[in-house]
């Protein structure tokens, strides 16, 4: 019996994609349109260079973000999301849903009690 999670699971294989910390908050940012990598950096407080760094070039290496450079004084790079990137949004957009009705403190769940969601598939 092969294991459930494995190189062929999708669900295992986009998760190890967009698992990694910053990855989900980075596509969010990138979803605005391309960005300059001390945009990335001041929208990311908390971010050291050397981890944002590394989470774009993997991002790049996968074809998540495209990495376009222009030949000016000083040199100028930008960032930005793919069509494969851009098919991750809207699982961006389920994660930014799912605080806002769950996470974020400022929602009333006393009117949710009882509420079950669909099972997957239902």
């Amino acid at each position: 019996m092969r294991p459930v999670h494995d190189e062929e699971c999708a669900v295992a294989c986009t998760a190890e994609l967009i698992g990694g910390k910053w990855t989900a908050i980075l596509l969010h940012d990138l979803s605005e349109g391309p960005r300059r990598f001390s945009d990335l950096e001041r929208a990311l407080p908390g971010i050291s260079p050397r981890t944002l760094s590394e989470r774009l070039r993997a991002l790049d290496e996968e074809g998540i973000v495209s990495r376009h450079s222009y030949a000016e004084s000083p040199p100028r790079v930008e960032y930005e999301l793919t069509a494969k990137g851009a098919g991750l949004l809207p699982i961006i957009e389920a994660m930014r849903q799912f605080g806002h009705d769950w996470l974020v403190p400022e929602h009333d769940h006393s009117e949710d009690e009882g509420v079950r969601a669909e099972p997957i598939g239902a």
